[in-house]
């Protein structure tokens, strides 16, 4: 199974698979796609309209690993449902949060 999170020397990338109209914010663990890829799983409550629902994730990323919103921009996937996500930080640290963050 490959890497949802990848650790590189100042950042960290994450595969994501957002669903939004959630029925609240939060992240439901990893999942295995059908084409072998791993990702995290990820709800929010706003809609996929002009960009609402990205920066719905980006505020949930924010807070929940405690980095400002200006250190996770988006790789692939703004339009669609599986996005990769840069994470700019302490791959260590961040790694640790988002570890704890997904056992919750």
């Amino acid at each position: 199974m490959t890497e949802a999170i990848s650790a590189f020397a100042d950042h960290l990338r994450v595969s994501i698979r957002l669903t939004p109209n959630g029925s609240r914010d939060q992240f439901d663990g990893l999942e295995q796609s059908d084409d072998g890829g791993c990702h995290v799983k990820a709800k929010v409550t706003a809609v996929p309209e002009d960009g609402k629902a990205n920066k719905a994730l980006v505020q949930l990323l924010a807070k929940q690993l405690r980095v400002p919103k200006s250190s996770i921009s988006f790789i692939a996937g703004e339009t669609s449902r599986k996005k990769i996500l840069r994470i700019e930080g302490e791959p260590e640290d961040l790694m640790k949060r988002f570890n704890a963050l997904l056992a919750r």
